[in-house]
This record gives structure tokens, sequence and C-alpha cells, in this order.
């Protein structure tokens, strides 16, 4: 069998493409799975290296405005419409999953017209203005979150599945993993990050929040600065009068390669709101402070946190509204109430979707099943 997967842009719709695809190689061995990116996207670097066929085609965004550069975006479009279609024609699959990003658009498309079975999942609670548009014509919408159903011109053909989450995020066992960290039971872990390339805001309230819970016997911090941020969060550190090597519980690093212990291990996640950290946290059931980044699209991480905040499995504080003062007296509340914290934890395990891949492989087989 032969599948396409497409999406582009940012790691938020390259990671559950890749996920999707090793999901299709499960579900049904010896297929053949094509990845089709733009060709200055993070994914002409990432999905080869993950061991997938790639092939990019011209895409990009509309400004949200008139200007001559939409003509060159329109013009674009068009070209990667026809080599969508050229691809999609010579590939021939017996399904096309976008996962999101502007070359989804003429992917599933260039799908639909040439009467494939076409999927779109969406990753968060706002739906992206590609997927909304092309839910008229795919086959099925799965989505990560039940606050997005109701952006989507056809409620009937939208499913909520989840985002998949790594195997290795599942797999880790609590108990072994404080073992390894070396926590003592009754002593709480809070784990503190802002994504790969560190949150400037985030960085310079946890600088406070330390100093307040220096060798503070009821909890540990582990603190991601991030690369960029590192030895600006350590000198900030020094200036606020903090000496970290004092300090027994709290550990600081600037990135962190394997997450699934430190957060099988967490009782409490200070973050952003993109849509893979949320399902992550959701799986295990974490409750959260989430902090959503200001700039995302359409501002899709403050509908992604308040989705969790509604059901009372987060609390949200805004980026602006951010400072040590503030971030420092919510932790204080919530570890002064370990029962709060048992019941957010409890409503985040309820979103949680551990069986998102198998149920948009659910999805997949129903659509190939009604094109046979």
């Amino acid at each position: 069998m032969r599948f396409v997967v497409a999406g582009g842009g940012t790691g938020g719709h390259i990671y559950p493409a890749l996920a999707i695809a090793r999901g299709l190689n499960d579900r049904y061995p010896g297929s053949k799975i094509l990845y089709i990116g733009t060709t200055r996207g993070m994914e002409a670097d990432i999905v080869p290296k993950a061991g997938l066929p790639f092939q990019g085609i011209s895409a990009a965004g509309l400004e949200r405005k008139l200007s001559v550069r939409n003509l060159l975006v329109l013009w674009q479009a068009g070209r990667g419409f026809l080599q969508a279609l050229r691809i999609i024609k010579g590939w021939r699959p017996e399904l096309v999953i976008g996962t999101g990003g502007y070359v989804c658009g003429p992917v599933v498309l260039a799908a639909a017209l040439c009467h494939a079975a076409t999927l779109i999942h969406e990753q968060n609670a706002f739906p992206g203005v590609t997927n909304r548009i092309l839910s008229r014509f795919a086959g099925q919408v799965a989505v990560t979150f039940a606050d997005s159903v109701q952006y989507f011109p056809r409620p009937d053909k939208v499913r909520l599945t989840g985002l998949p989450v790594r195997p290795e995020i599942l797999a880790a066992e609590r108990e072994e993993a404080r073992r390894k960290l070396r926590l003592p039971g009754d002593r709480l872990l809070v784990f503190s990050f802002g994504g790969s390339r560190g949150a400037f805001t985030l960085n310079e309230a946890m600088v406070q929040v330390i100093k307040l819970f220096a060798n503070d016997p009821r909890l540990n911090i582990f603190h991601v600065t991030g690369n960029l941020g590192h030895q600006k969060f350590l000198d900030s550190c020094a200036a606020s009068g903090i000496n970290l090597g004092e300090i027994r519980n709290v550990t600081i690093a600037s990135y962190l390669y394997q997450m699934e212990d430190i957060l099988a291990a967490a009782d409490l996640v200070i973050g952003r709101a993109g849509a893979a950290t949320l399902a992550e946290l959701t799986a295990l059931g974490i409750p959260s402070i989430l902090i959503p980044y200001p700039y995302a699209s359409e501002n899709h991480q403050e509908f992604n946190a308040r989705a969790l905040e509604k059901e009372k499995a987060a609390l949200v504080v805004l980026d602006h509204e951010l400072s040590g003062t503030v971030l420092g007296q919510t932790v204080t509340e919530l570890v002064g109430n370990r029962e709060r914290l048992l019941v957010m934890g409890a409503a985040s395990k309820n979103l949680g979707k551990r069986r998102a891949l198998e149920e948009i492989m659910d999805c997949a087989e129903e659509l190939i099943k009604i094109k046979k």
C-alpha cells in the first residue's frame, strides 16, 4: 500500500506527521510512505534524517493584509498545486494525510482532485486557517482538542483522537524515574521549561522562584533554560544573590534530550502550551502552570492552555502578566495544597489520549475501506 504524509513549517506539524508515518508502517507492514513538504521548511532536513522518502514543493503563507508579497505567494501556491498533482498522480496513494502548514493546502487539494482518500489532523484548540479550509474537502478530520470541533464547518466529519505521544514518554514509570533522579518519595518535583530555545520571560521569573524555594525540603526544582538563554539565566541568578552551588534542591540544564524520566517523576510542570507538550502532560496526568507563547500564529497556544484550564487541569498565566512574584505565588499555592494538585492531575489525566495514534490509524483504515 502507498501513503502520502504532508506537514511542514514547524515541528508542531512535522513530528505528528512522522508519528503518523510510523503508525502506518506498523498498521500496514511493507507499505510505502512518501512525505511531501516545502523545500525551505524544517521538514526538508528532519524528514530525510528520519528515513522517509521526501519530496519538496513550493508553498508559502498569505500575509493578513494587502501586499505585493501575496501575489508571489499565490503564484507559489499555484505552482505547488501543480507539483503536488504530478506527485500524487505518479505515486497513486491509498490515502493522503495532512498535519497542517501551508504545504498541506496544495497536497490535500491535489489528492481530493485525484479521488484519493484524505485525512487531516489538527493539533491545536484553535485550528489553523489551512486546515479549516481543507476540512471541506477532506474525508475526515482528526482533532487533538474537543474545543476545536466548533471551528470546522462540518462537525460530522470531525473525530476527537488526540495527538500522538512518543512511546518512550508513555512507557516511563514514575517510581523508577524518581529513583534515577534520587528523589525522596515525599518530595514534590517541579519541572519548568520553555522549549528547546528557552523562554526569556519564564527564565526571568524562575530566578525568583528558585530564590523563594532554595533548599526548601518540600520540593525539588528542575529548570531547563534553553540553549540561547542559559548564560543570561546564570547571570541573572548571580545578580540576584543566588549561589546555585549551595542550593541542594535545584537542578539547572541548558537542554534536555530525554524528557521521559523528568516528566514521569514530575508533580507540577511549568511551561508553554504547545499541542505536543500538552498531549504529553495529559497522557501522564500532570498538573501544570501554562504560559502560552504570545506570538504563536492566531494565538493558538492560549486556546490550547484555556482548554486545560476550563477542565481544571492547569492554571494559565499570560506572558505579559508573568513575573517572579506572580509565578512564585502560584507555585506556593499549589505546593501548599497537595490535594489540589491531585485534583488537577486527575483532570489532566481525564483529558489524556494515550491511544491517539491508534485512533488516527482507525480513521485511516475507515477511509481506505470506504474508497475500496
